[in-house]
């Protein structure tokens, strides 16, 4: 018989983070954490205020739920909590978690071996010039060959011009440009911004306007000089069906896949798949978990093979952690076997 509880844990910002949707300096998260005889399993709940669909005032009485009908199994327990996409994920990590040899080494491979890692953009966020052109020049001298900066904060112009900076010392052979707008340009310039963007070989835009105006992205991503990303436009899309139909609609390039937010490995899977009938191309992102979540999304990211710069180097935002053999090196993310998990609190 299967044991089931769940904590809350408060994840502290070393910096406060900035977004087109405000500034962070916390992130609350949970553990999902599952006991079988002697075999423990963790699983992490994590959603993003102001944005997961599953943000809620009785998310923590859904967990509640869930550790009453622990007994339901892993599928059962999916398909009944298809509007609280994080708890997916949860208990998908968490009754892998307890089916493997250790609690944190679910996808078994040449990357947990710390044979091989994986590629990943470096993240800028939002805030003063300075700031940004500080964080620009840490990620270059990190050996990051992929940075992603976040705009829609200040004036564009000065976003532009930082960008215009990185570009004239390294071409985008040398450094990979990407930006995230989280739905922050207005309908009436965007065109115009996408054209200056493109002056600068930009890889590819997070999405631009804002979600669920299908038509109007659908004609940027036709018209558009640069790649469009779409990202927070696929929250709350469940059903397979819709996620087809959003996908031929839209036609985006690219579409940026975050487990926690779209339902875990098999919500995130369907998305790939789709895509990949539609020739539309895709990488994995993680949403700001602690790095119980990041472990999980890292490990399965590198049996999917996907060449690209993958988003996966938030583990360090955090000045409280929860230790793990992650580590990012040289542009990369790396399991580091010498290293050990420091997560005693967590287990039962």
């Amino acid at each position: 018989m299967i044991q089931a509880h769940f904590k809350k844990y408060i994840l502290d910002f070393k910096n406060p983070s900035g977004t087109s949707r405000g500034v962070l300096t916390q992130k609350e998260t949970w553990f999902l954490i599952l006991k079988k005889n002697n075999q423990v399993g963790i699983g992490e709940c994590s959603l993003l205020k102001g944005l997961s669909i599953d943000d809620v005032p009785d998310y923590e009485s859904k967990l509640q739920w869930v550790c009453h009908h622990i007994y339901l199994g892993k599928e059962e327990l999916w398909n009944q909590l298809m509007a609280f996409p994080s708890i997916q994920f949860g208990v998908e990590m968490a009754f892998l978690s307890l089916e493997s040899q250790t609690p944190f080494e679910l996808f078994p491979s040449e990357f947990t071996q710390h044979q091989k890692g994986i590629f990943i953009n470096g993240l800028v966020w939002m805030g003063s010039p300075e700031f940004m052109q500080e964080q620009i020049q840490d990620k270059i001298n990190q050996g990051f060959t992929c940075v992603k900066m976040k705009i829609g904060a200040i004036y564009f112009q000065e976003e532009f011009a930082l960008l215009q900076t990185i570009r004239k010392q390294f071409s985008s052979k040398e450094i990979e440009l990407r930006v995230d707008a989280n739905g922050a340009f207005a309908l009436t310039d965007v065109m115009d911004k996408l054209n200056q963007l493109a002056e600068l070989q930009i890889h590819s835009i997070e999405q631009p306007i804002a979600v669920r105006q299908y038509a109007e992205m659908a004609n940027l991503c036709k018209n558009t000089p640069i790649p469009i990303a779409l990202d927070e436009e696929l929250i709350g899309v469940f059903d397979e069906k819709d996620k087809l139909r959003l996908l031929e609609q839209i036609q985006p390039q690219y579409i940026i896949l975050k487990p926690s937010l779209i339902g875990g490995f098999k919500g995130t899977q369907q998305w790939i798949e789709i895509a990949n009938q539609l020739n539309i191309g895709w990488w994995i992102t993680s949403a700001l978990e602690s790095n119980v979540g990041l472990n999980a999304i890292t490990q399965w990211t590198y049996l999917l093979k996907n060449p690209m710069p993958q988003g996966l180097g938030t583990g360090s935002l955090y000045t409280n952690n929860i230790e793990s053999p992650l580590k990012v090196e040289k542009g990369m993310i790396q399991y580091v076997k010498a290293q050990s998990w420091q997560a005693d609190f967590l287990m039962p």
